[in-house]
């Protein structure tokens, strides 16, 4: 079992709002002291451009840089860091898929999405409707939360891309994403796997899963902003064009033409975050050092309780509070008669954060009728007294609007 109090005290923001409830960890994460040291110590002992520098300055640069790149991959399991592509985010790294690998779309091909798709994984191959003529085929939700899956083998129909969340940012839900590349594989078709969520908080291994591109944030598992990761499997990298071109991705230039650089440089142009990927790779350190075991068992007894104690409010509806699939500690619920944003506001004027709006899944409220809710999520810092005081802000709530 992971001392939860004692671990808050490597959070500095507790040290600054020591009565703060925060409850809003699906959106970003809160930083430990080793992510924050880790990008100070960059800036001011070594803050110098990566690759190709052949003063002392540059090579440490570059080592922590790939340094970092080498943690990553063995967080997830990869094969080979040619397949760890630094971007800036779960966004940007499907946005690299679905500008690159969309070569090999034709008019008339399915890509294959959920109701409970982020919007991230859903405007891209919007665009590709526009663009190229795919059809988008959606894979329902139940009433419970559950993805449906009793149509399976007729929705993959025609699909060259499965493109689905590994854990809902709405839900909770875990999804069986080995299942569904088992049976994309078997189609022909690849599968794109959005780990923002799943990675954060229990192990992740790619190559068990066989997903042939995972993409995850930084800033969502202890990580910094602005830097995030894109897997792809190393021979299907090799025949995507670059997403951006520049400096750094390149092997030759010429006034009449250029060739590219090897994965997985071919895919980063520019000056990369180099800080940022240093942080990552401090989050991955203190990760491992709790282990995503102990995370998970603690993620998914903070939402057995939570589930417990929310079902005490009356007039609370939990989207996925009966899904058959397991769950982590993500809480998105109706009060009724009163509209998530106020229920923010009260909750914030009692030191409690959480998150009110469509949480970028308006497809996914409106499946349940719903405009928007109200998300509680918790993570390594949350404590039962986090969810006794969630349950005692909402009473407060419902008081107010009585």
């Amino acid at each position: 079992m992971m001392n939860v109090e004692q671990l808050k005290k490597d959070f500095p923001i507790f040290q600054h709002h020591p009565e703060l409830v925060y409850l809003d960890s699906t959106a970003t994460s809160l930083k430990p002291h080793v992510v924050v040291d880790a990008e100070r110590e960059y800036y001011e002992h070594y803050g110098v451009n990566v690759h190709r520098g052949v003063y002392a300055l540059s090579e440490q640069a570059t080592a922590a840089y790939e340094g970092a790149r080498e943690k990553v991959r063995k967080f997830i399991h990869a094969t080979s860091t040619k397949e760890m592509i630094f971007v800036r985010g779960t966004t940007e790294g499907i946005n690299v898929v679905a500008n690159t690998y969309s070569q090999n779309f034709r008019k008339g091909d399915v890509i294959l999405l959920s109701e409970m798709e982020h919007h991230a994984n859903i405007v891209p191959w919007q665009a590709l409707v526009k663009w190229i003529g795919v059809e988008l085929r959606w894979i329902p939700v139940t009433e419970q939360g559950d993805l449906d899956l009793t149509n399976i083998d007729e929705l993959l129909k025609g699909v060259k891309l499965v493109a689905v969340t590994h854990m809902s940012n709405v839900l909770g839900v875990v999804n069986d994403v080995k299942f569904l590349a088992r049976k994309a594989h078997t189609v022909g078709a690849r599968i794109l796997v959005d780990g923002a969520q799943s990675v954060t908080h229990f192990p992740v291994d790619v190559k068990d899963l066989d997903c042939d591109f995972f993409v995850f944030s930084g800033h969502k598992m202890l990580g910094p902003t602005g830097i995030g990761v894109l897997y792809v499997k190393e021979e299907i990298g090799k025949t995507m064009e670059p997403y951006q071109r520049g400096g750094d991705m390149i092997l030759e230039v010429t006034k009449e033409t250029a060739t590219w650089n090897e994965l997985p440089w071919k895919f980063e142009a520019g000056t990369p975050n180099i800080a940022g990927a240093i942080g990552l790779g401090a989050a991955v350190d203190y990760l491992n050092q709790l282990g995503m075991e102990a995370v998970w068992i603690h993620e998914q007894e903070l939402a057995k309780y939570g589930r417990e104690q929310l079902a005490h409010c009356p007039g609370l509806q939990l989207l996925g509070g009966n899904a058959a699939s397991p769950r982590g500690a993500i809480f998105a619920f109706e009060l009724a008669g009163i509209h998530p944003h106020d229920v923010g506001s009260i909750l914030d004027e009692q030191g409690i954060a959480v998150r009110a709006g469509h949480h970028c899944a308006m497809p996914l409220h409106a499946r349940f009728g719903l405009a928007a809710t109200t998300r509680a999520s918790g993570y390594i810092y949350t404590t039962h007294q986090d969810i006794d005081r969630l349950v005692a802000g909402i009473k407060k709530v419902q008081e107010v609007f009585a």
